[in-house]
C-alpha cells in the first residue's frame, strides 16, 4: 500500500484529501497550517483541512514554519512514498522535496506556467481570463517551477468568482490526481518542462490591489469586484469611510463625469462613473462597521443622504 503525507490549508483541499482517503492511500500524517484567530472575536479555529484530518481520523502536523522545524523533521521521518500538497501556503525545503521515493506532488490551480504563486485563481478572474485549470507538477525549489505531469483546463464563465471558482477548480484538481496518481506511481507518466519564456506570477494579494481605481474601465471593475469575491473583497471609500462592494455589474449608459462620481440613483443600484465615459453599478455594498448589504437596503438606511455628484475614491 502506497504510504503518502498530505499536505494542504483551505477548502480547496479538502476533496482532494478526502479522495486520497476514500481511495485506500496509507495517510501517514496531515500537515497543514496552525490554528489563527478568527472574525471580530479572534476565535482561535483549525483550517478547514485539519478539520477534515480529524474527522477522518488522521494525523495532524500544523508547523509554524517548516524550514529547521522539529515538524520537517517528524514529516521526513515518517518516510513517505509520496507527498502531495494542494495549497499549502508555505514552500517546502529541499531535504523534503528530495526525501520521498516518488518526489513531491502538487496540485496547483492554473494552468502552468501562467500564474505562479499563491493566487492564481484571484488573478485569472482579475485578468479577465476565458479559461483557467489545474496542473498537477512535480515540486521544486523554485515557486511552481518544476515539471508538468498533466493539466486540465476549464472555462471562465462571465459570473463566475472566485469563490464559484475555488469549489469547481477543488473538484477538477480532485479528478485528476485521482487519474493521474496510479500513473505517477507506476512511472507510466510524463514529465513536461516548464517554458520560461511564458511564466507569469499570481503573488498573494495586497491591500493595495483590493481598492477600486475608478478611472479604469467598467469591465476592469467588474473583473476585480469578482475576482475578489468572496475575499478578501474590493473596496473603495465614501465620505472617508471604507466601503466593500460585494458586487456589481457594466453599466448600460454612458456618461462623462469625473470618475468616481455618483451619476445615477436607483431604488436597488448605485451608478458610478468609470474610465472610458463608462459606468458602473454597484449592486450589493458593506459600508464601515456594518452589516454586507444590497444597494436597495443601503440606500433605505445608512446611504439615504446619497446624492448625484457624491464621489468614490
Amino acid at each position: 500500500m502506497t504510504s503518502l503525507v498530505f499536505m494542504g490549508t483551505p477548502a480547496f483541499s479538502v476533496p482532494i484529501l478526502r479522495m486520497l482517503f476514500e481511495e485506500g492511500y496509507n495517510i501517514l500524517a496531515v500537515v497543514t497550517q496552525p490554528d489563527r484567530p478568527v472574525g471580530r472575536k479572534k476565535v482561535l479555529t483549525p483550517t478547514p483541512v485539519k478539520e477534515e484530518a480529524l474527522r477522518l481520523g488522521l494525523r495532524v502536523i500544523q508547523p509554524e514554519k517548516l524550514k529547521g522545524s522539529k515538524e520537517l523533521e517528524e514529516i521526513i521521518a515518517l518516510e513517505a512514498d509520496i507527498i502531495v500538497t494542494a495549497a499549502f501556503g508555505q514552500l517546502l525545503p529541499v531535504e523534503l522535496l528530495e526525501s520521498p521515493i516518488h518526489g513531491c506532488l502538487n496540485v496547483h490551480a492554473s494552468l502552468l506556467p501562467a500564474y505562479r504563486g499563491g493566487a492564481p485563481i484571484h488573478q485569472a478572474v482579475i485578468d479577465g481570463q476565458t479559461k483557467t485549470g489545474v496542473t498537477i507538477m512535480y515540486m521544486a525549489q523554485k515557486l511552481d517551477a518544476g515539471d508538468i505531469i498533466t493539466q486540465k483546463s476549464i472555462p471562465i464563465e462571465h459570473e463566475d468568482t472566485t469563490g464559484i471558482l475555488f469549489d469547481k477548480l477543488s473538484i477538477v484538481g480532485r479528478d485528476l490526481l485521482k487519474e493521474s496518481l496510479p500513473l505517477i506511481l507506476d512511472n507510466k507518466h510524463e514529465r513536461i518542462v516548464q517554458d520560461e519564456s511564458q511564466v507569469t506570477f499570481a503573488r498573494n494579494i495586497s491591500r493595495e490591489q483590493e481598492r477600486i481605481d475608478w478611472s479604469k474601465s467598467a469591465t476592469e471593475i467588474y473583473n476585480q469586484v469578482r475576482g475578489l469575491h468572496p475575499w478578501p473583497v474590493a473596496y473603495t471609500t465614501l465620505h472617508d469611510q471604507n466601503v466593500k462592494i460585494w458586487w456589481g455589474q457594466k453599466g448600460n449608459g454612458t456618461s462623462t463625469q469625473p470618475v468616481g462620481s455618483v451619476v445615477e440613483v436607483t431604488t436597488d443600484r448605485i451608478v458610478v462613473q468609470t474610465g472610458f465615459d463608462e459606468t458602473f453599478e454597484i449592486i450589493e455594498l458593506q459600508p464601515s462597521g456594518k452589516k454586507r448589504m444590497s444597494a436597495e437596503e443601503f440606500l433605505r438606511g445608512t446611504g439615504s443622504k446619497l446624492q448625484i455628484g457624491d464621489q468614490f475614491l
